[in-house]
């Protein structure tokens, strides 16, 4: 794309599509001289960019596409050539790339350069992705719903700009106004990875521009840029009035910029005026009628103006410019308040259906002026009825009425008026604001600025709307001539007039008189040759504004109409825009705009006869495409996700094991091979079936990842000849850091027999603690009866598996299905999270707020185990007070409840008590600003110990365990109810307890975990509605999060309420009683109350909703409870996630306005129903539980960094500046490796194997960061009596390595410590296969280089570091590098480390090593040597791996996958059948004669696991995910169970279990065959399922169906007609009749 400050080149995009459907983008940007290649993951579809100069940076578009196709274009499917990318989004079965095809410059050349493109063609690319993932068909049809969204004509862009803001901006173009970015969700995953530029920024609405002169010259060029927000997108009947985001409907910003262009270097004078066009700021709607009468219009009846302040102090505070102009200039004044004057077009007579918005309009602003909100704002309303004033005095004067409406507020509002000086040298010449940045070379000037706004409105912001703004911009734009010095008079021919001293613009001179300049000063005089006289004064100077005082014929005679009629032209054009947009068809009534044009009378009948055809086109298209189109606008901005595309993630999983993850050891084949089975790991081979020999009952893999990670998914391709049964049957998942630390993660994953390309996807958790498996899960309950019982509340039994982000070797163990048959494997592919490493190093993007948490949580943690050695937050916790009579004297740190915002403090310390009865001010979403628990360091994340005597010693344990006492009593006889129950569980997770050491507490008093359990403590029946309660809390609180979110745009963050969203009263918590008189809950326990301290957590009193009667905190409904007023018709109604709590239908408009005005009142307990309080209850336990969970990942996370860089390095990593460091760093590597690359640098190479380290040393892995990270002092060393130590490391590729670095550490070497080096080299990890390469006596070369002994003095910041270097007398080309440092003599003197050389705290200034005697600075103490050393780098060339993409098979192989297996399956024929416990359990009843039970055949299920479950714990926390973006779903993964049971004879009635089938996940319907272990013959057979049922849920639109009678478990899960019973046989023995029955 070619613009004027954009690069002498267009930018490019080439989407390119392999043969074997990989997808790459190739962008050429015209801001950057180089090309860079996005890889689109063909499995999750994230996008993989390492901006690495020849593997996806290039010189050139064409060699960057020549690197794609290897050369060969014929390998390319398709390209499509695109001249922006406007948007990505990975959504579960598909990609979805949007490109702009074709662009229109509609403004060539802004003011200052730039350039503004509107997307005339545009295309949505669908990339079919091979994620398994079950999807909905609901989903996949919102998907191909998206992709249909026309964007063409109604979006545009500018690459070099900010232009979401009124032009010039003063801010740059990477800083938009979100306001009206319509791509940010779209734009995400370009940001994610570090390029945030190659996908624009887009607007909606309209954009064009028009030059106008004289005598074919140029003389002015007037742009119309019109910016529709976005915060209450939706269509006419959907997004009426003000919504939740304190935004209107159809809400457009209108830009009229006018400026003269001038030749390269000049300055270019300019001025520009604002206005406003939406729907009435206040709670309304219309109902649409099916017959053709007009909608009905209605105002809401609860507190109709909520948010209309908000909205006015939105345009406050954007158009407020009272302190710019003062001292600009001789007559400026400051301003007192920033005007914003509102024109109502409605009709307003007597039976008009508008007439109540005319009055309600009125009344919004006198309870906006009532309130004081707005002290500096004043609100000016003008009704004027365009159609009833057209109607009785025709067009012309209703505009001349309408022009003297306009006068005052438009004089009294201003334009904005200034220079673009192309220089900034000339800025000392300035006398104005001042605007500056990256986007362009020069400067504006800005003499004048516009206050204020003047805002058009009719019923939908429309047709009268944009007639009256037109005619309102058009006086707007003679002035914005005339002050251009471009005379629009009709007398006079178009001309520039000369700029005066004071920078007005003069009119042109009378006959006689001629202008000159003084030669001393330059200024401007006139002479009057008439009566010879001069003076410094204009002789006429034209009068401003003067045409707002003329008729319309006088307008009409007095004005050159040419340049008129171009702005008329592009106010049609943006009508349409505006109307297509919001209704889906063209603007009505726009003749009135071609009045200046003579031939205007003559299209009058044709206007009517459109008008009509346009009226029944929007009727049609408002009730039956106008929920679609709502649909289409949510996905596009990435709201109400949850709802659209609940199982999509926000963020894809990384496939770690391509395109670097390799084989450690080659797989065997019976086929010739050259690859040793690299080719399982690769998307180009994925038709590939390896066969291994028919001895190999087991096959082991042992994967290495191409970056660490933690593990989440293993995602396997089935891949077989015609007999299915040589894939294999089950696999074991180890993983860890390295070949030394494997744990098992998954033993015996079943793996079912599929069809050929099935792709089989594998859950995967941590390494589980064998100790948590015994006392916690199924396995280690104490009452058989209870393992038929449903978790549907919640996963009370809940294993929590080790999260480790440095995750490297994977190994897979393979079983074959049958003893002696050979094993076939397809594509093996590991997905997992990894940290962005890159931006740690650089501290970029996320990178750098990881680095920013991890410090604060290891300042949190130190202070904590500095000041106590209890539980973080046992402060928070009222596990003490409810045990003891007295409260403990706490600091100020712990007194706040972290979830609530409430005081946790007993009698001892008085809260702040209220005067005043108050009605909870603020908003409801105030919850949203308080974090629910704030987890902090590893240390939270402990696990108690108990010890042999079953006594537990950590304090949490104990504090729980007095929580379960003071609540079932001393001797552990009373029973827990629900709520009871449930408290306990939220005690539980306060005191950070896992489900594991809760039950091993229980199990030392003596307690059943089940008893507890409060999935067990309600009937099933009721279990099910408040399920259904809790989900629908779930999903509003997450629309009014969003709103939340959205709305906090252009007005900052919203106030804090001392009332959250659930308001859960804690064990001990007992109403406050004094001004409280609804008393709900006096006693907090009746089992011992004189164990209990009475706690008030807040004597603040508010005021029921409901019943008007004053309650404490205690006694309040959480904010939450307001979302669901009415249970038995809001609790299951689902029209308040339509859109963004905006106005629509009837049904519609008081559910929305709950979501955001009920949220400002409060209700008691003793109004609330029952069930809302249980489901507060239950969501808020649900949220502790993610919480907890996102606190484990965010300390894992915190925990890599630490073992990856080092406590101090983190303090320097956040301290230094990371610009010049990263300059600096790569100028040093550079000449370190002349001309070759590091091939050992972490995150992509790493050690095999663990190395013994020294207790202070930096961490191992701090050998292979990159330079400029850590600190300059710290370095590794091996324990003082380590002689030997041996570093495998693993290279990032296969590489041609050339030798290797060893950067010595500050304290140098001595004769002592001197090492010898050793190097060998290999591709696979036996000791035997690798090859020696050198070795090297490091002392030899202390000799020859003294500058390697002794501690190293300050450095220049243009030296190299001290470094030895091994070179190699070949380039060895190898993977792995085996690097053995070996001391000569021990026991010779040397540095004492422990004791005088503080490794991880050393500081640049405060160096031990400064004195040049290494030996005399320590005292003369001897100690054992130690190996040491700062940094290995290995220098070599990386291999561009050239893989086939043919397969070549022999003709045995071909031979061996198309012999046909000797036996197939059948279906047993079933006499009944009948389900029971929500269709999980299926018995089927067998006829005597059937033959022996083979196996089973299950359809994959078509219930999806949604993305939401609870509510959100704060506003940080809309995607639902850590800081890590590892979900909830991936950290603790929901697995389902298959359990069979078959009737034995002799036994009796006994079922007598014969298998249980871990279940992959598959796409819903795909067949599953499951072998039994044995063959079975028996009457009667039983499926059980197993597992987390409950984390599962139905699709759309059953999920949208509001019925009380809708199962608790998914209907999705149900086994009725999913399951066929088979066996095994000849089909030539059965004859014709066999395929009538073949499974």
């Amino acid at each position: 794309m070619e613009s004027p400050g954009g690069g002498s080149r267009s930018t490019s995009v080439v989407v390119v599509t392999l043969d074997t459907g990989e997808v790459y983008i190739v962008v050429t940007l015209s801001t950057r001289s180089d090309t860079q290649v996005i890889y689109v993951d063909p499995t999750t579809g994230v996008l993989r960019y390492r901006g690495k100069l020849g593997l996806d940076v290039f010189r050139s578009e064409n060699e960057a596409l020549d690197n794609v196709t290897n050369g060969s274009p014929w390998q390319c499917r398709s390209k499509v050539h695109a001249r922006a990318i406007l948007g990505y989004a990975a959504l579960g079965s598909y990609g979805l790339l949007l490109v702009a095809t074709k662009l229109v410059a509609s403004v060539p050349y802004l003011p200052g350069g730039g350039c503004v493109f509107t997307v005339a063609e545009s295309q949505w690319i669908k990339i079919p992705l091979q994620n398994p993932q079950p999807q909905d068909k609901g989903e996949i049809k919102n998907i191909q719903e998206l992709a249909e969204l026309d964007i063409d004509g109604k979006h545009y862009f500018c690459e070099t700009r900010d232009i979401t803001r009124p032009s010039p901006s003063r801010m740059s173009l990477l800083s938009p106004d979100d306001e009206f970015v319509w791509n940010g969700w779209l734009s995400m995953p370009f940001k994610n990875i570090g390029l945030t530029q190659h996908c624009v920024i887009l607007l909606q609405g309209f954009a064009e521009s028009r030059s106008f002169g004289s005598s074919g010259q140029v003389e002015g060029i007037v742009a119309l840029i019109a910016r529709r927000s976005r915060l209450h997108p939706g269509t006419r009947y959907l997004a009426r009035g003000i919504n939740s985001c304190f935004s209107t409907g159809n809400e457009v910003e209108c830009e009229q910029l006018v400026w003269v262009p001038k030749r390269a270097g000049q300055s270019v004078p300019f001025n520009t005026y604002i206005w406003r066009r939406g729907t009435i700021p206040i709670w309304w709607g219309a109902e649409l009628k099916m017959t053709a009468a007009e909608a009905e219009i209605y105002v809401s009846d609860r507190e109709p103006y909520r948010g209309s302040s908000q909205y006015y102090q939105r345009l406050s505070k954007r158009y407020d410019s009272r302190n710019l102009d003062v001292g600009v200039g001789q007559n400026q004044k400051p301003k007192p308040s920033v005007p914003i004057v509102c024109v109502n077009l409605l009709r307003n007579g007597e039976g008009k259906s508008e007439c109540i918005l005319v009055h309600h309009f009125a009344e919004s602003l006198n309870h906006i002026k009532s309130t004081g909100k707005l002290p500096y704002t004043r609100i000016h309303l003008i009704n004027y009825d365009w159609h009833a004033r057209i109607k009785l005095q025709g067009e012309q004067q209703t505009i001349e009425e309408l022009w003297k409406l306009l006068k005052a507020p438009t004089l009294a509002i201003g334009i904005s008026e200034g220079d673009y000086l192309p220089s900034r040298q000339r800025l000392k010449d300035c006398s104005g604001e001042i605007i500056y940045n990256d986007d362009f070379e020069g400067a504006f000037c800005l003499r004048s600025h516009q206050n204020g706004v003047l805002r058009f409105n009719c019923a939908d912001s429309l047709d009268r709307t944009n007639a009256a703004s037109f005619f309102g911009a058009l006086q707007v734009f003679v002035e914005q001539c005339r002050r251009l010095g471009i005379s629009l008079d009709g007398d006079l021919t178009y001309g520039y007039q000369e700029v005066n001293n004071y920078g007005g613009y003069s009119a042109p001179l009378p006959p006689g008189w001629e202008k000159r300049s003084d030669q001393v000063t330059g200024k401007t005089y006139y002479i009057d040759h008439n009566t010879r006289t001069t003076t410094w004064n204009h002789p006429c100077p034209d009068k401003p504004w003067k045409r707002f005082d003329m008729t319309f014929d006088e307008f009409k005679r007095s004005t050159i109409l040419s340049p008129v009629s171009q702005l008329a032209d592009i106010f049609l054009l943006a009508g349409d825009i505006h109307a297509t947009l919001y209704t889906g068809s063209k603007a009505m009534h726009s003749q009135i705009l071609s009045i200046f044009n003579e031939e205007t009378g003559k299209f009058k009948q044709f206007s009517a006869a459109q008008n009509l055809k346009i009226t029944l086109e929007r009727r049609y298209k408002n009730a039956l495409v106008d929920s679609s189109r709502q649909k289409q606008l949510e996905m596009f901005l990435g709201i109400r996700l949850f709802k659209h595309l609940p199982s999509v993630p926000v963020q894809p999983l990384h496939v770690l094991s391509r395109p670097s993850g390799f084989l450690l050891k080659p797989v065997s084949s019976m086929f010739p091979t050259s690859n040793g089975g690299a080719s399982l790991l690769s998307f180009k081979k994925k038709d590939l079936i390896w066969v291994c020999p028919q001895a190999a009952d087991v096959v082991e893999l042992f994967i290495y990842l191409g970056e660490p990670c933690h593990v989440c998914q293993l995602l396997l391709t089935v891949s077989h000849g015609a007999d299915d049964s040589t894939y294999p049957s089950t696999v074991d998942v180890r993983t860890g850091r390295n070949l030394d630390g494997l744990k098992l993660v998954v033993e015996g994953a079943s793996i079912p027999h599929c069809g050929n390309g099935t792709n089989l996807l594998i859950p995967l958790s941590g390494p589980i603690s064998a100790e948590d498996m015994a006392v916690t899960g199924a396995g280690a309950r104490l009452h058989d009866q209870v393992t038929s019982s449903l978790s549907l509340l919640y996963d009370f039994e809940e294993l929590e598996g080790e999260l480790d982000f440095l995750t490297r070797v994977v190994a897979l163990t393979f079983y074959a299905a049958e003893s002696g048959s050979p094993i076939t494997l397809g594509e093996v592919e590991i997905l997992g999270v990894s940290l962005p490493w890159n931006d740690v190093f650089a501290k970029e993007g996320t990178g750098a707020r990881l680095t920013e948490l991890a410090n604060k949580s290891q300042k949190d943690s130190n202070s904590l185990l500095s000041g106590s050695d209890t539980n973080p937050f046992s402060g928070t916790s009222l596990s003490d007070r409810a045990v003891s009579t007295s409260a403990k004297q706490v600091s100020a740190n712990d007194l706040v409840d972290l979830l609530t915002g409430g005081d946790m403090l007993s009698e001892s310390v008085s809260p702040p008590v209220a005067e005043n009865v108050t009605y909870g001010g603020g908003d409801l979403l105030d919850f949203l600003d308080q974090s629910v628990v704030d987890y902090h360091s590893p240390e939270t994340d402990h696990k108690s110990s108990t010890p042999q005597d079953g006594s537990p010693q950590d304090s949490g344990t104990q504090k729980y365990i007095n929580c379960v006492k003071f609540m079932a009593g001393p001797r552990m006889g009373r029973k827990l109810n629900y709520l009871e129950a449930m408290k306990l569980e939220i005690e539980r997770l306060h005191l950070n307890l896992s489900a594991a050491e809760r039950d091993r507490a229980l199990l030392c008093i003596g307690t059943d975990p089940a008893t507890v359990n409060p999935n067990f403590l309600l009937d099933e029946s009721y279990i099910g509605r408040l399920c259904r309660v809790a989900s629908t809390l779930a999903l509003l609180g997450q629309v009014a999060l969003e709103d939340k979110i959205n709305g906090s745009i252009g007005l900052g963050k919203i106030e804090n309420n001392v009332i959250d969203y659930w308001n859960i009263s804690r064990i001990g918590e007992s109403c406050s009683g004094g001004k409280c008189e609804v008393r709900s809950e006096i006693k907090a326990t009746p089992s011992d109350s004189s164990m209990l301290s009475s706690t008030e957590g807040s004597k603040s009193v508010f005021l029921c909703s409901q019943c008007q009667r004053k309650a404490c905190q205690v006694c309040s409904a959480g904010r939450g409870a307001l979302l669901l007023p009415n249970y038995t018709r809001e609790a299951t109604n689902y029209n308040g996630l339509s859109n963004q709590g905006g106005s629509g239908y009837s049904s519609q408009v008081d559910l929305t306005t709950n979501l955001s005005v009920a949220l400002e009142s409060v209700i008691c307990k003793k109004c609330c129903h029952e069930i809302i309080l249980d489901a507060l209850v239950l969501d808020y336990v649900r949220v502790l539980i993610s919480s907890r969970r996102k606190a484990r990942a965010d300390s894992a996370a915190y925990k890599a960094l630490d073992e990856v860089m080092g406590s101090s390095f983190l303090d320097s990593l956040s301290e230094r500046s990371q610009s010049s460091g990263n300059q600096r760093a790569v100028k040093v590597l550079k000449q370190l490796l002349t001309r070759e690359e590091s091939l050992a640098e972490f995150p992509f190479a790493s050690f095999l194997h663990s190395v013994e380290t020294d207790t202070d040393s930096a961490p191992l892995l701090s050998l292979l960061t990159p330079l400029n990270s850590g600190s300059q002092h710290s370095y590794w060393k091996a324990p003082p009596n380590t002689t030997s130590v041996e570093f495998v490391i693993v290279l990032g590729t296969l590489s041609d390595v050339s030798g290797v670095l060893l950067l010595v550490s500050p304290c140098g070497y001595s004769e002592a410590d001197a090492p010898i080096v050793q190097i060998w080299v290999s591709n696979k990890i036996d000791r035997e296969e690798r090859s020696c390469v050198g070795k090297w006596d490091v002392q030899s070369l202390i000799s020859s280089s003294p500058e390697l002994s002794g501690p190293e003095k300050s450095m220049r910041e243009d030296k190299l570091p001290r470094h030895i270097k091994f070179t190699f007398k070949n380039p060895v080309r190898c993977r792995i590098v085996w690097i053995t440092l070996r001391l000569q003599r021990p026991g010779s003197s040397s540095v004492n480390f422990s004791k005088d050389f503080n490794l991880l705290s050393l500081d640049e200034n405060e160096n031990p090593f400064a004195q040049e005697t290494r030996r005399s600075s320590f005292g003369g103490i001897e100690s054992n040597p130690c190996l040491h050393a700062k940094r290995i780098v290995i220098a070599g060339c990386p291999v561009k791996t050239q893989m086939e993409l043919t397969s070549s098979e022999s003709s045995d192989q071909r031979n061996w996958m198309d012999r046909a297996p000797q036996l197939n399956r059948f279906k047993v024929p079933i006499e009944a059948e009948r389900l029971m416990d929500y269709d999980l359990i299926l018995e089927q009843y067998l006829p005597p004669s059937s033959p022996l039970l083979a196996g089973f055949r299950l359809d994959a299920f078509h219930a999806i696991k949604p993305r939401i479950t609870h509510s959100p714990s704060s506003d940080a926390d809309i995607w639902g995910i850590s800081g890590t973006f590892l979900e909830d779903r991936y950290i603790s993964p929901a697995v389902l169970y298959i359990q069979v049971s078959a009737l034995q004879e002799g036994i009796g009635s006994n079922m007598v279990t014969i298998a249980e089938y871990r279940l992959p996940e598959v796409k819903p319907g795909t067949a599953m065959y499951f072998d039994f272990p044995r063959q079975l013959q028996t009457r009667r057979i039983s499926f059980k399922l197993l597992g987390d049922v409950a984390a599962f849920t139905d699709k759309l639109p059953e999920q949208d169906d509001a019925s009380f009678r809708a199962p608790v478990i998914a209907a999705g899960l149900s086994l009725s007609n999913r399951i066929k019973l088979y066996y095994y046989a000849d089909p030539y023995d059965l004859g014709k009749w066999a395929s009538l029955s073949a499974v």
